[in-house]
């Protein structure tokens, strides 16, 4: 019998996909623009069907808009096992977040078919839509995994004007997206290969991470409402100044995390005023909130003191304050089976390997109590991500693709409770 811990993913077309993929939204400063459902990232979902259909594979879109290519290669009846993450990238972001994980997912695909391998389960490459948040935020996976609700399209972090354009765009509907979801008993796990977005791993000095638990993540959208006035007439104490309280509230954000919830944190990512104009006190600030914790009660607790600091500035300056929530994932501890695997896979390639919780929100999140999900992490130079500067040295991809490889076989015995895969040792 053949081992299977002699299997690799082939390094040259891993690489070669990579740079071919970079090129769909390529900005001129080496990073990527393909927002969810845009046109160059439906272009990239095209061509990642195209290249699972040349190398044997069923290629696949689901009503809710994720693009999957499956490999028939259990027994009749057998569930699927889901490897993968998102072609789509946050407004001018990196080549490397989601990208990566996708192509390592196919690699494992080709790996096994070209092998000719019977597994206990079949295995399937997918592409979840709008992980990002361009228009909702784990727009797929949930849809996939059954939670997505008619409120979340109701009151998308986008808008409901860009959610429906781009649903036009792709040929989608809502309907669809709330009947895309599969049956859990056809899904054996879920595992995402991903950089870490962060420092963590080089800091310990770590070639892979096993990822224990997913944030939690709240988002609002709060706005801010005061009085226009001449901008060089009206005295400073007299204004109702939107931007004042927007701004106040802010940095006192800040403040109010690193002293009393210093395990979380918090984000304005994005501020607008209104009227807009040099001469002009603003009498509307918009801004885009988002908190992240670990822990379920935590969370809440810091969604409420947050909003309650919120509501204070807005006393202060003399305001008016609408609060409107933007959707929440629940903090998603992954499973216990698809961690110890994983582990499993890193130490036979002779890799170091830490157990480490994310701090950002990833597909995993919406699988985790549906099927045994897990991720592994790869280091992120410099810690950066959501951004040009994103870069993960090949090595290190080449490393998380063959352990993604080594984690599905295992993971495929684990879960059916097999002992061996047909023409393969343990």
């Amino acid at each position: 019998m053949q081992s299977f811990n002699n299997l690799r993913v082939n390094p040259v077309r891993f690489e070669d996909d990579f740079n071919v993929l970079a090129e769909f939204g390529a900005t001129p400063d080496g990073g990527v623009n393909r927002p969810a459902l845009s046109a160059a990232h439906l272009a990239a979902c095209d061509w990642l069907l195209a290249r699972a259909e040349a190398a044997g594979l069923e290629p696949r879109r689901d009503a809710a808009g994720n693009h999957s290519a499956r490999l028939e290669c259990g027994p009749p009846g057998a569930p699927t096992l889901l490897l993968g993450s998102h072609l789509d990238s946050v407004p001018n972001g990196g080549r490397f977040d989601g990208a990566l994980g996708v192509l390592a997912a196919l690699e494992t695909l080709r790996v096994v078919r070209e092998n000719d391998f019977r597994l206990p389960v079949n295995l399937e490459v997918i592409e979840f839509t709008d992980e990002e948040g361009t228009l909702v935020g784990l727009l797929g996976s949930s849809a996939l995994a059954g939670k997505l609700k008619p409120d979340d399209l109701a009151r998308p972090r986008s808008g409901r004007a860009a959610l429906l354009e781009g649903l036009a765009r792709a040929g989608l509907d809502e309907a669809g997206l709330l009947n895309a979801a599969r049956p859990p008993n056809q899904l054996a796990g879920y595992l995402e290969l991903h950089i870490e977005q962060g420092p963590r791993l080089l800091r310990a000095q770590a070639q892979i991470g096993i990822v224990s638990m997913i944030v939690g993540i709240a988002s609002h959208r709060l706005t801010y409402f005061g009085r226009a006035d001449h901008a060089g007439s009206t005295p400073m104490l007299e204004r109702q100044d939107a931007a004042q309280g927007a701004c106040a509230f802010t940095l006192a954000l800040r403040e109010l995390v690193i002293e009393h919830f210093p395990q979380c944190v918090a984000n304005v990512g994005m501020l607008s005023l209104e009227p807009g104009a040099f001469n002009i006190v603003p009498e509307c600030a918009r801004l885009a909130l988002e908190l992240r914790s670990a822990d379920t009660a935590e969370l809440q607790r810091l969604e409420v003191s947050a909003l309650e600091l919120a509501r204070r500035e807005a006393v202060r300056f003399g305001l008016n304050l609408e609060v409107e929530a933007a959707g929440v994932h629940q903090p998603a501890p992954l499973s216990p089976l698809a961690q110890q695997v994983i582990g499993e896979a890193a130490g036979s390639l002779g890799l170091s390997a830490i157990s480490l919780p994310s701090g950002a929100g990833h597909d995993a999140q919406s699988l985790a109590d549906s099927c045994p999900a897990g991720m592994i992490f790869v280091p992120s130079q410099g810690g950066a991500s959501h951004s040009p500067r994103e870069l993960t040295l090949w090595q290190d991809c080449l490393n998380g693709a063959n352990v993604l490889l080594q984690a599905a076989l295992r993971l495929a015995v684990a879960v059916t409770g097999e002992g061996q895969l047909a023409g393969m040792e343990i």
